[in-house]
């Protein structure tokens, strides 16, 4: 039987925008509703899951490490449903055939004014940081450095009204963009400035915009859940990036980035993808760039930048690339990710070692901004309950 949102939020006791995290999860199954911007849900999906969320935790099976029901906040930001991916309603593959990040941002963060992408009063500072000293060889390790140190010198970013905000969160990305490159930001928008200095033709040039848009947000992954925990506290935009930037480095989150270039230049060097998969697999490691679980049917993102790949100049000296991502998902199973496309475009575009990654965090940096103006509006502070499942303490007679 089908029910409503409205029926289906009230026996669950959330709010109607909650379900679609539970349907993206796969812990609800919807179906189109009278309307083609409705949806209906099944009756005994919900009675399950509401068991579920109120079951006792010492029902007698053993506890999870992790209950994938929680914590779970509303957002207008993103949606993640039915295989695909939308900012504030707008399918974002299609977003990706014009917008640049500066636009995204303005979608995201409901007004932005690109001339907040500037380094502004900061620009001192980062000269002196970028050329004053010995830079860490990674971007990941640049960032955190350079923005450690700025954050002491920008006091305009104790502000956390909106609109100080977004000006806050607009010097970051340029700042972020010039620790990933090394240079002091010319003023350009940012995917012109990294094919500037990474000197690539406007065929380039609109890959690396396109990776920027696609990855500039993402629901909410692990270095978002992060930021807005620490949005929720009242820190700045800085701590935001900064805490957000710590949990994307793991080599679960962004760091799977990183690992995707490894594994392409192996297999492109020992030209043995079944070779590199095995001993792969038999490290007991997990091949990186592939199978995400809310595409089960493929990553739209990963999909959309490798047919971009496929429709640039650089489409016949990535066909071995592409090669290798179609073989190893024969092999194990699962589609390429976003992580795997971030990685090709580095290799293809012959970037600096590490930009797949430089492309996330600098991208990315716009989803965390506008999780924390959400988050400020709020007023309210993330502060989750553990659920106790260990020895019980002696009662006092």
């Amino acid at each position: 039987m089908l029910i409503s949102a409205q029926e289906a939020a009230r026996r669950l006791g959330v709010k109607p925008a909650t379900l679609y995290a539970y349907v993206s999860r796969e812990l609800l199954r919807s179906a189109p509703g009278p309307d083609s911007r409705s949806r209906r849900y099944y009756a005994e999906d919900v009675e399950r899951l509401k068991r579920s969320r109120h079951a006792g935790p010492r029902s007698g099976k053993p506890p999870k490490p992790f209950d994938s029901l929680t914590p779970v906040l509303d957002t207008t930001i993103s949606l993640i449903e039915n295989g695909r991916l939308f900012y504030r309603g707008s399918d974002v593959v299609k977003l990706a055939e014009t917008a640049d990040l500066e636009t995204i941002a303005q979608v995201l963060w409901e007004q932005a004014d690109p001339e907040n992408f500037r380094v502004g009063q900061m620009q001192a500072q980062l000269r002196r940081l970028l050329v004053g000293r010995h830079l860490p060889l990674m971007a990941m390790d640049r960032a955190r450095m350079i923005l450690s140190e700025l954050t002491m010198h920008d006091v305009a970013a104790l502000d956390t009204s909106p609109l100080a905000v977004r000006r806050t969160g607009g010097r970051l990305a340029a700042v972020l963009a010039g620790s990933v490159t090394r240079t002091m930001p010319s003023g350009l928008a940012i995917h012109e400035e990294l094919r500037r200095v990474w000197k690539l033709d406007a065929s380039g040039g609109d890959l690396v915009r396109r990776c920027l848009v696609l990855i500039a947000d993402h629901e909410l992954n692990a270095s978002t859940y992060v930021g807005r925990c620490i949005a929720s506290t009242g820190a700045t935009p800085y701590a935001v990036v900064l805490g957000a930037l710590g949990a994307l480095s793991g080599p679960k989150h962004g760091g799977e980035t990183g690992r995707v270039e490894a594994f392409l230049r192996e297999v492109l060097r020992s030209g043995d993808v079944e070779r590199a998969v095995a001993e792969c697999l038999q490290r007991g490691e997990r091949i990186p760039g592939f199978g995400q679980p809310l595409y089960p049917d493929g990553d739209p993102r990963g999909r959309d930048i490798i047919d971009a790949i496929r429709r640039s100049r650089y489409a016949r000296t990535s066909v071995r690339l592409i090669e290798i991502g179609e073989r190893v998902s024969d092999l194990i199973g699962r589609h390429p990710n976003v992580d795997f496309a971030l990685g090709l475009v580095s290799i293809a575009l012959k970037l600096p070692p590490g930009s797949g990654l430089g492309m996330f965090l600098i991208g990315r940096s716009v989803g965390w901004i506008a999780h924390a103006l959400e988050q400020y509006a709020t007023g309210a502070l993330i502060r989750p309950r553990a659920r106790y499942v260990g020895v019980l303490p002696i009662a006092v007679q």
